[in-house]
Formats: C-alpha cells, structure tokens, sequence
C-alpha cells in the first residue's frame, strides 16, 4: 500500500493529512498557533511558529497511523497565500512574516497603481488588483520602512515554501502561490520584470518557479530522521491554499465551482481559459493542475459575521447551531431586515476597505431572531453578488458548498433560494490539505491524474434545491441589497 500526507500551512495552525491510493483519509492532526497582532491593521506570524507546528503534528500522525515510514510516497503543501517571508543571503528569517490580513501597505498598494499607470495597466501585467493583502505590497513597504532588511533581503518565499525549503533546502516557489504576488504573469506563468523594474524592485529576489505536481526533492537526512519519515519519501511542490481546497472540492473541470462559508466566504470557478477578463472586481489566479486557472471572489466576512454578531451584540455563549435555530423560526426576508456583510470593508466584488456593514429595515417588531436570519441571508446575498460577477466571465453548473457553514441546514437552504441554484453537499471535509495530498499522488506518479481519483474519492453526498416562492422573494431582497451598497458609497467614505 502507498500513502501520501498533505501540509497545510494555515493562518491558526498547521494541519497534516495522510490518505491512502484510493483517496481515503486515514487521519488528519491540527496543531494550532496564534498571530502576532503587532498594532491595528498589522498581522504577522514567526514562520518558525509554522515549522515547529510542522515538525510536532508530522510526528504525531506518522506515529499514530501506524503506517510504515516507507510506505510513504510523497508530501504535497497548502499553505496561506501572499504572506511574505523575507530571507537572507544564508536562507534565514530577517523579519516575522507580513501576513495575507494585514492591512498597513494602504499607500503602497496607491504607489503601484501610480507607478504602472492605473488599475487596466497593472491587470494587463499581472491580470489582478493592487490590493494590501498581496505580497508586491509588502516588498515595498519593506524597501520604504526597514532599508536594512531590504537591503539584506535574498529571497521573498510563501508559508508553504519556506516550509518545503525546510524540508529539502530547495529554494524555489510554486506557481499558483506566485499568482498571487502580484509580480507574475498568470496568463504567461513567468515573473513579469517589466512590473518588477517600474516598482523598482531587485529582481534576484524572486525564486525559480515550478509547477505544483513537480517533485522538489527528498527529505533532508537529519530531518527525515528527526520526523519519522524515510529520505525516500517524494517533497512535491503542492499550491496554494485556495488551489488545494479547490482541488479537494473536485473543482478541477470546467463550469464546476466551490463555494466556502469559513471566516470569510470565496468562490472559486475552474476555467481553461487564460484569456478572462476580471476588470480587477475578482482574482484570476493558475490552478494546481496544468495549463488551468480559477477565478475567485473573497468576502472578507461571512462565518465572521455570525460570530461577530453572537460576541459583540448578543454577548452570549450559544453555540451557532443554537443561533441558527432560532434563525429557523423566522419567515424568509427577516421580517424586512437586510443586513450587509462588510464588517471590514470588502473585496470582491467591490474592492472597497470603505464599504460599512448594517442593518436596513429595523423597526420596533424587529426581534433578535429576525436579526440572526438577517445575518444568514445578508452573507448569502454577498455570494450572489460575487457569483453574478464570475458569470460575467464563465458559465457555473454545479456549485459544491464546502467550509464550516456548509454544517448548518438552514444556511444552506438560504443560500440555494438567495441564489436560485442547486447547492451540492460532498464528503470530504479536510480542506486544503487534502488537496495537498492529492497533488502529492499526482506528481508522484501514485495517481495518473487528479479527475480519476477525485472523481472516486470526492463524493456529493446530498443536493438541496431551492424553493421557488423563496426565489422571488429574494430577487426582491437582492436588488435592495446593491442599491443600498452603491448609494451609501459616500456615505461610507465620509465615515472612514
């Protein structure tokens, strides 16, 4: 028997996968760390933090499965995309790493868009906006506010990169994290000097590109043994986080796409094409797999926006199966109340840090309940935007609803209605790092493709299907729901 583990680099911890030659899982560990929230806005994490979360959970799941360290294949990653790692010329840490949420390089992302020629150039570059959770930011900001770091800097690598590099001592960085740099060509799959030159950038910096099936190299002697695993064990490149849910969703085929309600909410649609116009209110990034790219929308709040209003409104205990069944007894429409899910401004479809969250429609019948479905139905109604702005580039059939809120029976049914589309439940709930490990068997020859063995491992388990009176309601809701975004546009930046 031949088994393959998965890595992922997370933002609150590490979790590692092994699943055996048919794609069963066999076990999965977390090891949970936390982020260094230096002042508001800013959001970093030690990336040794992710090693010693690495090396703890491999230890445990090669010795709890019992499986013989030969017998492990290959190792994909998944890690967090853009948060920057900066290395020196001995391949050491200078600084803790910027992460993906940190928002301090605002006047860096306005310095890009002024140094290229405005948004169109920057996608004709690199096909995404200038946003600050992207790495190009970050190298700026470095440049511009610790000179010595960036003088002494070597190498800018991803979580799962530097993760990877610790196992192997290869530098090098996979390509659908590069995508999201926005310093490489998607469309061309190379870095793209022309941008590096106008931002003034040192372009040895940037690592040699592979592929996310290639293989890297093998496990370094001293940390094979230190972790229980064989020297003969395969290192694979993997991909991003976004790329390896997407491929643990089975989303590795045209018109399929995955909708994920976590702490924020992405869409992410699969296409061949390389040709997509986004006009910047999505992101275009490559794929895992060969010659293939998604399209993903991010609402920076959406399992947030129950625990918000559970913590901060509320201030209660309740589980959130507790809130949702209080959520249950109230009519579709929230009894006129409309809530908008901005709680931190958005990005897509609306890239706009200004954008505020409300309640719309309260009155003195207004109760808690009606509230909690408002909360439900507003998320819901900021996936439908973000599905009408992917459908102006591609078609979606079938959408897989993944993420911690695909556990709530009523959410799901609101979203089927909101969007007027059958939502598919499926049977892996392992995330990215069952991606990971997927992309390990591909590249390793285990697997001779990813939609075989998805198509075996990664089952729907349950379709719900929308109720049409709901339909109608909602289509009234929604069109309330971009009126009150595109008219309170001002008002929001006067209160920013």
């Amino acid at each position: 028997m031949e088994y393959l583990m998965g890595i992922d680099i997370g933002t609150s911890g590490v979790k590692a996968i092994i699943i055996d030659n048919a794609g069963r899982v066999i076990l999965s560990k977390i090891e949970s760390y936390d982020i260094n929230i230096v002042k508001k806005g800013w959001m970093e994490q030690d990336p040794e933090q992710w090693w010693h979360g690495t090396t703890k959970v491999v230890r445990e799941i090669v010795r709890e499965s019992g499986i013989n360290k030969d017998e492990i294949k290959a190792i994909g990653f998944s890690g967090q995309m853009h948060s920057s790692v900066f290395l020196d010329e001995n391949n050491k840490v200078l600084r803790p790493a910027i992460l993906w949420n940190d928002t301090r390089t605002f006047t860096q992302c306005k310095e890009i868009y002024t140094r290229v020629g405005g948004l169109e150039q920057l996608l004709n570059y690199v096909s995404n906006p200038a946003l600050e959770g992207f790495t190009a930011p970050k190298i700026l900001w470095l440049k511009e506010n610790e000179k010595v770091n960036y003088e002494n800097l070597q190498y800018i690598l991803l979580p799962k990169d530097y993760i990877r590099y610790k196992f192997t001592g290869d530098i090098s960085m996979e390509m659908s994290d590069a995508a999201g740099t926005l310093l490489y060509d998607v469309k061309n799959k190379r870095w793209n000097k022309e941008l590096i030159h106008k931002l003034d950038l040192k372009e040895n910096i940037f690592p040699k590109v592979v592929k996310s099936t290639d293989i890297v190299g093998s496990i370094k002697k001293e940390i094979a043994r230190e972790l229980g695993l064989s020297e003969k064990t395969l290192i694979i490149a993997g991909g991003a986080d976004n790329a390896c849910a997407a491929i643990g969703s089975g989303i590795v085929e045209n018109s399929k796409a995955a909708l994920s309600i976590g702490t924020s909410g992405t869409i992410i649609a699969y296409t061949d094409k390389n040709n997509v116009e986004t006009k910047g209110n999505l992101h275009f990034f490559n794929h895992a797999c060969d010659n293939s790219w998604y399209l993903m929308t991010v609402m920076l709040s959406a399992g947030m926006c129950l625990k918000w209003f559970r913590n901060n409104i509320l201030k209660t205990d309740k589980t959130y199966e507790e809130l949702t069944n209080m959520a249950s007894k109230v009519l579709p429409g929230s009894n006129g109340v409309i809530f908008l899910p901005y709680l931190f401004g958005e990005r897509s479809p609306h890239p706009d840090p200004n954008a505020k969250s409300m309640f719309y429609g309260l009155s003195s019948n207004t109760t808690p309940e009606d509230l909690i479905r408002s909360v439900l139905e507003g998320v819901a109604l900021g996936f439908k935007d973000c599905l009408a702005s992917i459908e102006k580039s591609i078609d979606i059939k079938e959408i897989r609803l993944t993420g911690g809120g695909a556990n709530s029976q009523l959410w799901t049914s609101i979203i089927a209605d909101v969007l007027d589309r059958e939502i598919s439940l499926i049977n892996v709930e392992e995330g990215p790092a069952f991606g990971a490990a997927i992309i390990a068997g591909v590249g390793s020859g285990v697997f001779e493709d990813f939609k075989p063995i998805l198509d075996k491992a990664v089952k729907v388990k349950k379709i719900v299907k929308p109720n049409k009176e709901n339909v109608k309601l909602y289509q009234k809701y929604y069109k309330i729901y971009t009126l009150l975004y595109d008219n309170l546009k001002e008002c929001n930046r006067l209160l920013s």
